[in-house]
């Protein structure tokens, strides 16, 4: 039976659940598939193409993500994108450590292209839209690269410090830790979501009312004419 390409991914994706990015050789792979590493040649002109390819694998669940059909509701919808992108990484061990290495797909320019309609149609510019999207997307790969990390740490059972003199040393870094929870956990992850959204919608009123004030000043001119 000829071995098809996207058995080859689901293998590798399987893989790296199993041995991580730094585990996951052509080598190994080709063992698991059962022929001999050369064979994957004919499929990926190398490993990065192999990498590029799970990586497209794992973001086409953002393929099939509803539009934006209610333009006064773009925050919850982008937040609905992180939430969506946050859980994709997650579904694979390293996931945001691949994506992060990997060059976007063709399908992943049609979802951004699809996300700016989206928010222009809000009243974003298309700058902002990108902007946005870009810093939502940035934070979400870094969240997420960190809750992975953390997860891998060798000394994660590590003991903890005497609170009372850690709270004695920094009692303004207690008090954040206390109102954001567990700096990998979802009140957290939220908390940073929201902080972006608000800027978000800060430049988009800030464009309403630059945008009236120009209407304003050209109705002024022809009247006056």
């Amino acid at each position: 039976m000829a071995l098809e390409k996207s058995t080859i991914v689901a293998t590798a994706l399987r893989l790296l659940n199993e041995v991580g990015l730094d585990g996951l050789t052509l080598r190994r792979l080709a063992g698991e598939l059962g022929v001999q590493a050369p064979a994957l040649y004919w499929h990926f002109k190398g490993k990065q193409e192999l990498l590029d390819a799970m990586a497209a694998s794992m973001m086409a669940a953002h393929q099939s993500r509803p539009l934006l059909t209610e333009p006064a509701k773009w925050r919850e919808w982008v937040a609905d994108f992180a939430h969506t992108d946050r859980a994709m990484l997650n579904s694979y061990r390293d996931g945001a450590k691949l994506v992060a290495g990997t060059r976007p797909s063709p399908e992943l320019f049609a979802t951004v292209e699809r996300v700016i309609a989206g928010l222009e149609s809000a009243g974003f510019t298309a700058g902002d839209a990108m902007r946005g999207l870009s810093t939502v997307s940035g934070y979400v790969a870094g969240f997420v690269l960190e809750e992975q990390a953390d997860r891998m740490r060798p000394d994660k059972e590590h003991a903890l410090p005497d609170m009372e003199e850690f709270q004695a040393a920094y009692p303004r870094l207690m008090a954040g830790m206390a109102e954001v929870g567990d700096p990998q956990g979802g009140q957290a992850f939220e908390g940073g979501l929201q902080l972006i959204l608000d800027g978000m919608e800060l430049r988009l009123k800030a464009q309403a009312t630059s945008a009236g004030g120009a209407d304003h000043t050209r109705s002024s001119r022809r009247s006056s004419q």
